[in-house]
């Protein structure tokens, strides 16, 4: 992007930190424009290091070392620096060409440098900042193949020490601990540059194997490490391609590593490694895969290399041979099959399994909606529909939602024998009222049923002898006052009673509301008078809640 607005700014922070951000206009200091960044130091209770990115894939984003900003948020110091760029007295495009022309006037000026001069620059920045001459360093070791001494620098590198405050790097030094690392990461792929491919297997590895003992000691949040646990294996991958080791040790160690804790931190997939590995190699990770599923068929990492290698040869029976050596009871490994099934071109051997996923449930009140669903849709399109009600029947049995209410209503309606179907149905939501079994709002659902059913009287009769929420009562006021607007009226009113002694913007939104509602009913019986009487009594009573007086205002009450 080449720019941002002012609005960009409020939508990323929100209304509140925009408006703190005014404040701290004045306290921008070091403002610098690159091409893709701006970065500042905003000075507050403490001193803050600001940096606003423009060209990343989620466009506009920002880092601030603030409490607030370092939780994630686009905090009031982002803000203050966005405003202070938006402010120059150049636009902020014009602001990035210029830093680009400077980046080219300083490529520029350091080609005309001799040998000796650049020489001289380089030494004068190794002497003046440590960062740099321990990266040099570590490539100068990577450059002239001295393993020891790369390994000895990528060790320090990895080590959380100087990050770590009781044993664990805190989410505010995670984003430096990862640039630390990611220095180690480009040492041991130098290696491979230079012709050392084989070394690089070697510290790659041990790299992974270092980093997997502190990933659980980093707040990782942002994913700092994770992005150099990615970047390993490429270096990892790029190096077995440039010297391929040996397929069978290769393979073995591949199967260990994804088997193991290290894959969290790396995602390595077996299946990149098979222009490395070849025909034997590939072979013998199928091989050990299948050894470590069998001795584990639960295990989710021997499951998953299962699935892939299975699935990358388009071998839908093996893959459902391992879902089904470890199928849940509540059916949804069944349908996990039946969908593969349905992709390999199997429908009726899809039907089969979800179907068995019903006959083998242990338990029916715990059965995959997912299942439930797949199977009803199956039976509405082949027509058959008196199975696609029984299934709804016994779910809506199982679990006397609304929701199952509703799909049990659908079904039925499709097969022609909803009345029937209603009726079972409402008796059993009325024993279950008798029983004091609620459902939305702790409300009976039965009420909630007759409602959605628009089944008004009823739903007004079951209120009236089983009792209901109010938040029920209130549904059925809005629904009967066209044709009981005295029954909705008194519903109205012994809602607002209480909102009067309360206070606070929402309970003044909800008492507008039921006034409103009082309102029509009372012209709908032609009372307006009553209405307007009630009215002004509550606007004296109630005068002293400005908030509430100026929403009266506004809804013409």
């Amino acid at each position: 992007m080449d720019g941002f607005t002012k609005a960009d700014l409020r939508a990323l922070a929100g209304p509140r930190s925009f408006e703190r951000g005014l404040g701290y206009l004045d306290a921008v200091t070091a403002l610098e424009v690159e091409d893709g960044s701006i970065t500042a130091t905003v000075h507050g209770t403490d001193t803050y290091e600001v940096e606003l990115s423009l060209d990343g894939a989620e466009g506009l984003t920002g880092e601030c070392d603030c409490p607030y900003g370092m939780e994630g948020n686009f905090c009031k110091h982002l803000v203050a620096l966005g405003l202070t760029a938006l402010a120059g007295s150049e636009s902020l495009p014009r602001q990035r060409t210029r830093a680009r022309r400077r980046a080219q006037d300083l490529d520029a000026w350091l080609a005309t440098l001799s040998r000796d001069e650049l020489l001289a620059l380089v030494r004068e920045q190794v002497t003046e900042d440590r960062q740099v001459r321990r990266r040099l360093e570590l490539r100068a070791a990577s450059a002239r193949g001295d393993l020891a001494e790369v390994r000895a620098r990528m060790r320090e590198l990895l080590d959380i020490g100087r990050f770590a405050r009781y044993g664990y790097v805190e989410y505010a030094d995670a984003r430096a601990y990862g640039e630390q690392a990611a220095q180690a990461v480009s040492a041991v792929a130098a290696l491979t540059a230079t012709g050392r491919a084989a070394d690089a297997i070697s510290l790659s590895r041990e790299a992974m194997r270092l980093l997997s003992e502190v990933q659980e000691t980093i707040d990782d949040s942002d994913g700092h490490l994770g992005q150099v646990g990615t970047a390993l294996a490429e270096v990892h991958l790029d190096a077995c391609r440039a010297a391929p080791p040996d397929p069978d040790e290769t393979a073995r160690w591949l199967v260990g590593h994804v088997l193991g804790d290290l894959d969290d931190l790396t995602d390595i997939d077996a299946l990149d490694y098979e222009d490395v590995l070849g025909e034997r190699g590939m072979a013998t990770v199928r091989q050990l895969a299948l050894e470590a599923w069998r001795g584990n068929r639960t295990g989710w990492a021997e499951k998953y290399l299962m699935e892939r290698l299975a699935k990358a040869a388009n071998d839908v029976d093996a893959v459902i041979a391992v879902h089904a050596a470890d199928l849940a009871p509540d059916g949804s490994t069944h349908l996990v099959i039946a969908h593969e099934l349905d992709t390999a071109g199997r429908p009726d051997d899809a039907l089969s399994w979800a179907e068995r996923g019903i006959t083998e449930a242990s338990d029916t009140s715990t059965l995959a909606i997912g299942l439930v669903d797949y199977l009803c849709d199956r039976y509405t399109h082949s027509d058959q529909l008196p199975d696609a009600v029984a299934l709804r029947r016994a779910r809506f049995s199982a679990h006397r939602t609304l929701a199952a209410y509703r799909q049990l209503r659908a079904a039925a309606q499709a097969a022609d024998c909803w009345q029937a179907e209603r009726g079972e149905a409402l008796a059993v939501l009325r024993a279950d009222t008798a029983q004091r079994e609620r459902g939305w709002y702790s409300g009976p659902v039965l009420i909630d049923a007759l409602l959605d059913d628009k089944d008004i009287d009823a739903a007004w009769q079951a209120a009236t002898a089983t009792g209901a929420h109010d938040q029920q009562w209130l549904t059925l006021a809005d629904q009967a006052r066209a044709i009981r607007p005295a029954d909705a009226l008194s519903v109205y009113r012994r809602l607002a009673e209480p909102l009067e002694k309360q206070t606070g913007n929402a309970v003044y939104e909800r008492l507008t509301s039921l006034l409103l509602s009082m309102r029509d009913c009372h012209h709908r019986l032609g009372t307006t008078d009553d209405f307007t009487a009630y009215l002004a009594a509550l606007r004296a009573g109630q005068k002293r809640k400005r908030n509430l007086m100026r929403l009266l205002d506004q809804r013409g009450l």
